[in-house]
C-alpha cells in the first residue's frame, strides 16, 4: 500500500478535490442536507478504499446512488408526517442494511453475478437517473422555495391540524395516556398547538408535496409566476464554466472551479440568494438515534428497497471498477470489492451519510493524477475531512443555486447516450424494455421499474430460446477452443500468425463477459484474429456493444481481424452500429473459411497454406 506514496497522495487529493462539489451536491439532493453528502463521501472512500478490491477506486455518491436514496428519504419522511428527525432513524436503517447486504454479497460470492443484469435494464435506468436529477432540480434552478411561498403553504393548514392532533393521538397512546376515560392530557397537549406550529407543519407537507418527478411538475406552474432572475443567473453560470472550462484545460476539474467563482462571486458581492443548509462544525457524530429510537416492524416494509439499493451500488461499483482494470492494466476482487463498499456503507450510514459506490469520474482522475493503490482512496477521504474540520462555515455560505446547477450537468452526463442512439437500431423488444425501465423509473418506482424489468428481459430471452430451440440450435456459451475440420491441415505459419476463434450459441446479456477474454487467448506471435460466428443465430444490444469493445481493443493492438459465417441477425445488427463496413472492412468478412483462408494467404506473403 505504501509503494507509490507521492502518486497515491497526489491522486488522493485530486480526487477529493473533485469529490467535494459532488459530495454537496448530493447531499442536497437526497432531502438530507450537504452534511449527508460529505459524510457519505468521507466513510465510504476511506473504508472501501481500505477494505474494497479494486486498488484505484474512489467511492462517495454518486447519481444513481442518490436518486433511490432520494426516494427512500421522502418517503420515509412522508410515512412520519414529514418530520425528518423522526424518520432520520429508519432512513439510516434502511442505508446501513444496504450496506449489510452488501457484505453478505461479497461473502457469499455474488460479485460474478452482476453480469447478468441485461444492459437494457442498465441504460433505461441510467437515462432515468438523468431525467430524474434534470427535473428534480428545475424548482433550485428558477430559485423557487416552496417554503417561503406563503400562498401555498396555506393551502396545507388544515391538513398540518389534522396531523399535528394525530401525532399526539400516536405519541399518547405510546405512552399509555390515551384512555376514554380521560380526555385530559390530550386537550393538554393539543392547547399546546398554536399558529407557528401549525404553519411550520404546513410548510414540511408543502415541501414533501412538490418534492420528486410529479410533485416537481404539479409545482412548475407556481415557480414560473416567481422566478428568482438571481438564482437563474447563479446556475446558468456554474453550468456555463463547468462545460466552457473544459475546453481551456481538464488539468483542473470544472466543477470546483465552477464552485469557487461562482459562490465567490455571489459572497463577495453581496448578492441575495438562498444557501444551502448550515453544515454542522467539527467530526461527525454517531447517529445515536438510529440505536435508541429504531423500531424494526417499521424498515420491514423497506427491507427490498435496501436489497436493490446494496445490488445497484454492487453494480455501479463494479462497472467502475472495470473502468478501473482497463485503465491500469490490472484485474479486481468483485467479491472482495463488494465487502469494501458494503463496510464503507454501513459506517457511513451509522455517521449520517448518504450511501454511494464507486465513482467513475472520481476513479479516472485519481488513476490519471498517479494514484494506484489502496492509499490513494484513503488520501481522498482525509482530504474531505480536512475540509469538513476546516472550512465547513464557509462552505455553508455555498448558494443552494450553484448545487443545482452542479446537479444539472450530472443528469446531464449520467445518461446513457450510446443506448439511446441504438434504439433505431436494436430488437424492438430491448426498445420495450428500456422504455419500460425509463418510464417506470422516472413517474413510479426505481425500485419495481428494475424489478420489472428484469422480469420483462427475462420473459423475453425465454421466448427468444424458445424460438431458436424449434430450429435445434444449440445454446452454449463461448466455446473452448477446438479445431473444426477444415482446420486441421493448417500449415504451421498459419497457426503461428493467425488465431482462431469459435463462437457458439446466443450471445446474450448473460455472455458478454467471455468476450473479455478474447484477447488475453491470441499468442504474442498472432497478428490476425479470425472470428467464426456460424454457430451464432442470435445477438442482443449487451453482446453487440461487448463485441464492440473487444474489437476496439484489438484494433488497437494492430490485430487484424476477420469474421466468418455471419448469421442474418447478428450480420445485419453489426452493419446498422458500424462493426461491419466502419470498424471492420466488409473484405474482411466471408461465408466460409476456404474464402476466408485464401484471402488471409494472398494478402500476407509470411503466410502459406
Amino acid at each position: 500500500m505504501f509503494t507509490n506514496i507521492k502518486g497515491d497522495v497526489l491522486g488522493g487529493l485530486t480526487a477529493g478535490i473533485v469529490a467535494l462539489p459532488l459530495a454537496l451536491a448530493f447531499g442536497v439532493s437526497s432531502g438530507l442536507g450537504p452534511s449527508a453528502g460529505l459524510y457519505g463521501a468521507i466513510f465510504l472512500s476511506f473504508f472501501a478504499a481500505l477494505f474494497g478490491g479494486t486498488p484505484t477506486q474512489i467511492s462517495g455518491p454518486t447519481a444513481p446512488m442518490t436518486a433511490v436514496s432520494m426516494v427512500v428519504i421522502a418517503t420515509i419522511i412522508s410515512v412520519h408526517n414529514g418530520s425528518i428527525e423522526k424518520a432520520l432513524p429508519y432512513i439510516l436503517a434502511v442505508f446501513l442494511l444496504s450496506g449489510l447486504f452488501q457484505i453478505g454479497l461479497g461473502l457469499l460470492g455474488l460479485g460474478k453475478y452482476i453480469k447478468y443484469i441485461p444492459y437494457p435494464v442498465v441504460s433505461g435506468f441510467m437515462t432515468a437517473i438523468g431525467v430524474i436529477i434534470l427535473i428534480t432540480q428545475i424548482l433550485p434552478v428558477l430559485g423557487y422555495d416552496v417554503k417561503n411561498d406563503a400562498e401555498y403553504v396555506e393551502q396545507f393548514k388544515p391538513l398540518a391540524e389534522e396531523h399535528l392532533l394525530e401525532k399526539i393521538l400516536i405519541d399518547e397512546s405510546k405512552e399509555g395516556l390515551l384512555v376514554l376515560e380521560d380526555f385530559e392530557e390530550t386537550i393538554k397537549r393539543a392547547g399546546e398547538v398554536n399558529e407557528t406550529t401549525i404553519y411550520d407543519e404546513a410548510k414540511n407537507l408543502a415541501k414533501n408535496a412538490s418534492s420528486g418527478v410529479v410533485g416537481t411538475i404539479k409545482t412548475l406552474p407556481r415557480a414560473l409566476g416567481g422566478i428568482n432572475w438571481i438564482e437563474v443567473l447563479l446556475a446558468l453560470g456554474t453550468i456555463g464554466i463547468i462545460y466552457g472550462f473544459k475546453r481551456i484545460t481538464t488539468a483542473i476539474p470544472s466543477t470546483l472551479v465552477a464552485l469557487v467563482v461562482v459562490s465567490g462571486v455571489a459572497i463577495g458581492f453581496g448578492i441575495d440568494y438562498r444557501s444551502i443548509q448550515q453544515i454542522p462544525e467539527g467530526f461527525p457524530r454517531i447517529q445515536w438515534t438510529l440505536f435508541t429510537d429504531f423500531n424494526f416492524l417499521e424498515v420491514i416494509p423497506y427491507i427490498l428497497t435496501a436489497l436493490t439499493l446494496s445490488l445497484l451500488g454492487a453494480i455501479d461499483s463494479l462497472l467502475t471498477s472495470v473502468v478501473a482494470d482497463n485503465l491500469t492494466k490490472t484485474r479486481h476482487l468483485p467479491n472482495k470489492e463488494l465487502i469494501g463498499q458494503g463496510i464503507g456503507n454501513s459506517i457511513g450510514a451509522i455517521f449520517g451519510g448518504i450511501p454511494g459506490a464507486g465513482a467513475t469520474i472520481r476513479t479516472v482522475v485519481n488513476i490519471q493524477s498517479g494514484g494506484k493503490t489502496k492509499l490513494s482512496g484513503m488520501v481522498a477521504s482525509v482530504v474531505l475531512l480536512a475540509i469538513l474540520l476546516v472550512l465547513s462555515p464557509l462552505a455553508s455560505q455555498i448558494p443552494a443555486a450553484v448545487l443545482a446547477g452542479i446537479l444539472v450537468t450530472v443528469g446531464i452526463g449520467v445518461m446513457d447516450y450510446k443506448g439511446l442512439n441504438a434504439l433505431a437500431k436494436i430488437p424492438r423488444t430491448e426498445v420495450v424494455i428500456m422504455a419500460v425501465v425509463l418510464l417506470l423509473s422516472v413517474f413510479w418506482n426505481l425500485v419495481y421499474a428494475v424489478g420489472i424489468g428484469l422480469v420483462l428481459a427475462s420473459l423475453f430471452f425465454m421466448k427468444k430460446m424458445g424460438d431458436l430451440g424449434k430450429d435445434d440450435t444449440r445454446v452454449t456459451t463461448v466455446a473452448k477452443e477446438k479445431m473444426w475440420a477444415d482446420e486441421k491441415k493448417l500449415s504451421s505459419s498459419f497457426r503461428e500468425n493467425v488465431f482462431i476463434k469459435h463462437l457458439s450459441g446466443p450471445l446474450f446479456f448473460g455472455f458478454t463477459s467471455e468476450f473479455v477474454n478474447i484477447s488475453n487467448q491470441i499468442p504474442k506471435s498472432a497478428t490476425i484474429l479470425i472470428i467464426r460466428m456460424s454457430k451464432v443465430p442470435y445477438i442482443d444490444q449487451s453482446g453487440l456493444f461487448a463485441l464492440e469493445d473487444v474489437l476496439l481493443d484489438l484494433i488497437n493492438k494492430d490485430i487484424e481481424i476477420i469474421f466468418v459465417g455471419l448469421k442474418e441477425q447478428p450480420k445485419y445488427l453489426m452493419k446498422t452500429i458500424g462493426i461491419l463496413g466502419k470498424l471492420i472492412p466488409e473484405e474482411q468478412v466471408f461465408e466460409d473459411f476456404e474464402s476466408c483462408k485464401k484471402y488471409v494467404i494472398d494478402a500476407h506473403s509470411s503466410i502459406s497454406a
